[in-house]
């Protein structure tokens, strides 16, 4: 059974900082990109970063550039998201996710479509 397990969100203040852990069983994804999303109420899920295989390559929305920082560590099979200056706008759920797929040794892909494992999701609220 494969399974994404996200950790780490939770109530912070505009400006502060969370630090999110995806952490996989079940299958090695240390040759696969991994990725992050986020989910606010009412709202499609939205790409934030992704990862490739060796964490030598990222992207990320533009909407977090400069603010998230997105690493794994593949000896643990877990990826990270490194969140700084936070603000209201980053409040959602955010999942984590693995594509199987791949095209490049630089492959970090931003469509939904591309990611064939997901997590649960875990919520982070940023309070104004």
């Amino acid at each position: 059974q494969v399974q994404l397990i996200e950790s780490g969100g939770g109530l912070v203040q505009a400006g502060g900082s969370l630090r999110l852990s995806c952490a996989a069983s079940g299958r090695t994804f240390s040759s696969h990109a991994m990725g992050w999303f986020r989910q606010a109420a009412g709202q499609e899920r939205e790409f934030v970063c992704a990862i490739n295989w060796n964490g030598g390559s990222t992207n990320y929305a533009d909407s977090v550039k400069g603010r998230f920082t997105n690493s794994r560590d593949n000896a643990k099979n877990t990826i990270y998201l490194e969140m700084n200056s936070l603000n209201p706008e980053d409040t959602a759920v955010y999942y984590c996710a693995a594509a199987l797929g791949y095209s490049g040794p630089y492959y970090a892909p931003f469509r939904r479509e591309e990611y064939h494992y997901w997590g649960q999701g875990t919520q982070v609220t940023v309070s104004s």
